[in-house]
């Protein structure tokens, strides 16, 4: 049953991060285009296999699911442990998330442009990780007080 709440709310910030994402890079020049880091992993994993590189679309689509798929279980271990913790921890996880999208990208090949052209693009990557694991420590909250999970 918890472990069942944990991923819910992993998957809701993980959906919540992804539409913030997907909808700022649309209308604010400075947002964060984390996309394109998914995408770059999704080439350089076909190529390191010798797969057949699929089209723009499939890599973008690929991109988003493992993005999501990854977010959700990251997210999910907000609600391991007491309660009464969970929102602290949250913080702490979502803040590191947004830092690490910061400082691992290039060390792990990547082109960090993506989430590192600005001092503003910087803020919302890691304000952005934030309000995922916020929202992850809110439903997974949400769900216990139910109780129907």
């Amino acid at each position: 049953m918890k472990l069942l709440n944990s991923l819910v709310g992993g998957f809701a910030g993980a959906i919540a991060l992804n539409c913030i994402h997907e909808t700022a890079r649309q209308f604010i020049p400075a947002a964060p285009h984390i996309h394109k880091i998914g995408e770059q992993a999704v080439v350089k994993l076909t190529d390191a296999g010798k797969i057949k590189r699929p089209n723009d679309n499939r890599v973008y689509a690929v991109a988003l699911a493992g993005d999501i798929i990854s977010n959700t279980i990251y997210y999910s271990a907000i609600g391991v442990g007491p309660s009464s913790k969970r929102f602290t921890k949250a913080i702490s996880l979502g803040l590191t998330a947004g830092t690490a999208a910061l400082n691992l990208t290039g060390p792990m090949g990547f082109d960090d442009a993506p989430v590192n052209r600005t001092t503003e693009t910087k803020v919302m990557t890691v304000a952005w990780y934030l309000i995922g694991a916020l929202v992850t420590a809110a439903v997974i909250n949400s769900l216990e007080r139910v109780k129907k999970f």
